[in-house]
């Protein structure tokens, strides 16, 4: 079916007149006659009467302009719900994130710009968010020390040092450090293999050939926490990430630098979508200076 040769006809049939339907699409009246020509002709029908100036729907062309109505209203929809989209003044962005830290301010920076779009936030570890952005369960991911991927657009976005932390009651609570030697044989509370803060650490004690005992893993940050809390090891976190639990004390590991650094991340197929640009503007604009003097690795 001819678009144009619909879209001629409801004009026509609904304004009941050539002249006034042509005003309307910005067509000529012999162009307009031409298409609703072509329309009855290649299904052998009569959609309209023409009386002389006075243009009137056939039976078949009422029933068809009723269809037509439908149409073209929900063609009108489809616009203005692209061109919210466009506008961001609707829209479903979707982000996975590691943690709540680096991702909720720049959530909260972007809600506030763009009030009418929903965001959902999904967290898991550094594996989790990367598999959730390359299978499209995401369309932006705040993550830890990406590996390079040509798939990718990254940008640089915060970074922390990594510190251990001990319940109020451990020797090493009003320490000023520790060294890294210091952890050899320490019970340690870790969370799960996928977890950057983890690789990290595991990492730098290889490199010093440190064996640390890890007496437990968990998936969670939050339940880290609690188990070091109640006494069960010692924890490793970025210290952006600490908090201000009362009952635990971060303690700086002073021979060894282990910097977490986070990356905003999209698709590069999907740079372009309005939403996922306009969430990059956003840590384009928040982005933090890196730690003055930390050495790279």
């Amino acid at each position: 079916m001819n678009y144009a040769s619909l879209r001629a006809f409801h004009a026509v049939a609904s304004h009941g007149s050539f002249t006034r339907a042509a005003q309307s699409l910005g067509v000529t009246q012999p162009t307009l006659s031409a298409q609703v020509k072509a329309l009855e002709e290649t299904y052998g029908i009569a959609l309209l009467d023409r009386r002389g100036r006075g243009i009137a729907a056939t039976s078949l062309g009422e029933q068809l302009l009723d269809i037509t109505r439908r149409l073209f209203l929900l063609e009108e929809e489809a616009d203005e719900l692209l061109s919210r989209a466009r506008d961001l003044t609707a829209g479903h962005l979707r982000v996975a994130a590691g943690g709540p830290y680096y991702a909720v301010p720049l959530l909260a920076a972007f809600g506030a710009r763009y009030p009418g779009v929903h965001i959902s936030l999904s967290i898991g570890n550094s594996e989790e968010v990367l598999d959730a952005l390359l299978h499209y369960r995401a369309d932006v991911a705040v993550i830890s020390d990406l590996e390079p991927d040509p798939r990718l657009e990254a940008i640089p976005y915060a970074e922390h040092r990594l510190v251990v932390f001990v319940p109020r009651k451990h020797p090493w609570a009003r320490a000023r450090g520790i060294r890294l030697r210091d952890l050899e044989g320490q019970p340690m509370v870790l969370r799960e293999i996928g977890s950057m803060t983890r690789r990290l650490f595991e990492q730098a004690t290889a490199k010093a050939k440190i064996k640390p005992r890890v007496v437990m893993e968990i998936e969670s940050r939050e339940a880290v926490s609690e188990a070091v809390a109640a006494g069960l090891g010692i924890g490793v976190v970025s210290e952006a990430e600490f908090g201000h639990d009362q009952r635990l004390a971060a303690v700086p590991v002073i021979d060894a630098t282990m910097l977490t650094r986070e990356y905003v991340v999209c698709l590069k197929e999907r740079r372009r979508l309005r939403i996922v640009s306009a969430f990059l503007d956003q840590a384009y604009r928040r982005l933090r200076p890196p730690i003055p003097g930390a050495a790279r690795n």
